[in-house]
């Protein structure tokens, strides 16, 4: 039987690790210039407004983007018991100057906080560090984990240009490793968007999981997890691209000789170190991604608020996966482990 848009599904036990915050407004620039891209919000229609940036709409939202009680009645509606909130992820504004940047995280992250305090236990939060300066990321992740006590961060899946697994981000991932902090990677400013044949939208579409996939692959072919084997590391979109490339990349890593050396462990049994979400839209997709990846490896993730986005987790888990034991993971045992949370979890993989 189809459930219906307000019915509750049979549990709420499932965590979300991929759904977005935006603040109901942004603060004052402190400093003597504003910078032309420091983003404002102005009303649109009833519960709504406008995301502006540079001058111009970038996206309307609504209370949902903001609101605990809001979010927490639609957590109750797609069957979660909690959700790792992040910010919207232009707002991780890598592009700003440093300082500018760092004021707006700061800002953003402690709206996150405030978010979490009021949600009494259902919200966890994600937050962000300015990537483009080294010194300042890792002062405002000292900042999170010692004043927030946030367990996760979100990152882009390319800093200006610049993927995860570039040799400058090494002390940023060190540090994450030795605090903790869980590490999701979403998708941002795709490469690519210039082959794109359509509306707009199609960047959502087509070009966030290829830019994923480019991201997760450079996470493997730096050996990022080899380096820093402790550390938990995420990719949004299922791991966009990812699981198509690996057959490829482990051929070549045959063929060429260099990247055989480059890569002393194999891209696949690498990749199975990872976590991915589960936001393939798909059943047979989702299929695929359990036999390239692991049971251990895959999460709720819902891109909640946003339209683009699975209103409907735990029902799509359910349609993919008919051992009950691998799908409880998926629901909720792989997330619990992934964002250190400090519930008891059954031997199903389930919140007790």
């Amino acid at each position: 039987m189809t459930m219906g848009f307000h019915e509750h599904p049979a549990c709420t036990c499932g965590i979300d690790v991929h759904a977005h915050f935006i603040p109901h407004d942004f603060p004052r620039y402190l400093g003597s210039a504003v910078p032309a891209d420091w983003p404002s919000m102005a009303p649109a229609h009833a519960c709504h407004r406008h995301v502006i940036i540079s001058g111009k709409v970038y996206r309307t939202v609504s209370e949902m983007a903001w609101s605990p009680t809001r979010r927490v009645a639609d957590m109750d509606d797609m069957g979660l018991a909690r959700q790792a909130i992040s910010p919207m992820p232009e707002l991780l504004s890598y592009w700003m100057a440093p300082c500018a940047a760092a004021q707006l995280v700061r800002y953003v992250n402690d709206q996150i906080a405030a978010a979490v305090e009021l949600a009494g236990g259902r919200l966890v939060g994600m937050g962000a560090v300015p990537l483009q300066d080294m010194d300042l990321a890792l002062a405002e992740l000292d900042y999170l984990t010692g004043q927030l006590g946030f367990r996760a961060i979100e990152i882009g899946s390319n800093i200006n240009g610049r993927p995860p697994g570039a040799p400058e981000f090494a002390p940023f991932f060190a540090a994450c490793e030795e605090k903790g902090v869980a590490v999701f990677v979403h998708a941002l400013k795709p490469a690519g968007a210039d082959r794109l044949v359509g509306p707009s939208n199609l960047l959502q579409a087509l070009g966030y999981p290829t830019e994923v996939g480019l991201a997760a692959a450079s996470v493997l072919t730096s050996n990022l997890v080899e380096r820093h084997p402790r550390l938990r590391m995420a990719f949004s979109h299922g791991g966009g691209t990812l699981a198509m490339l690996l057959p490829r990349l482990e051929q070549a890593r045959k063929v060429f000789p260099a990247l055989a050396e480059a890569m002393p462990v194999g891209p696949s049994e690498q990749a199975r170190r990872l976590f991915y979400d589960t936001l393939v839209f798909d059943a047979p997709t989702l299929g695929v991604l359990l036999q390239r990846f692991g049971a251990d490896a895959l999460m709720i993730g819902t891109d909640y608020p946003f339209a683009f986005r699975d209103a409907r987790p735990v029902a799509s888990i359910e349609a993919a996966v008919s051992d009950p034991s691998v799908r409880e993971r998926l629901v909720a045992g792989n997330a619990a482990r992934f964002l250190a949370l400090d519930i008891a979890i059954n031997s199903q993989g389930v919140p007790a």
